[in-house]
Parts: C-alpha cells; structure tokens; sequence
C-alpha cells in the first residue's frame, strides 16, 4: 500500500493508533525479553559460583578432618 503524505503513513487509514500501539507493545515485550533473559543469567552464574565455592569448602573441609586425624 502506498502512501500520498508521511502523515498518511502514520494514519494508516484510520488506523494508525492500534497499528503503531501493537508496534509498541510488541518492542516493549522484546525488550523486557532481552533484559529478563540477561537478568536470569546473570543470576544463575552467580548461583553456581557459590554452589562450586560452597562445594570447594565441603572438600576442604574434608581434607583437613582426615589430615588432622
């Protein structure tokens, strides 16, 4: 569809409101994607870094208990 004017565009035939809202929602729900996704791996990273480093001390601990015996 072809369009006289960029305000004709921006109508888009009457329209334009829930056409460009549904651009809208659609970039926002996009966004709060990536920035969820990001959020989410940055926190299992670092839930296993104090997994791994509560382990490491179980293993020490361990270590030092049979050598102290």
């Amino acid at each position: 569809m072809q369009f006289d004017s960029l305000s004709a565009f921006f109508e888009m035939g009457g329209y334009g409101f829930y056409v460009w809202l549904a651009f809208l929602v659609t970039f926002i729900t996009m966004i709060g994607l990536v920035v969820e996704s990001y959020w989410a791996k940055k926190q299992l990273i670092i839930a296993f870094g104090a997994q791994m480093a509560r382990k490491k001390r179980i293993k020490d601990r361990q270590k030092k208990e049979v050598a102290d015996k």
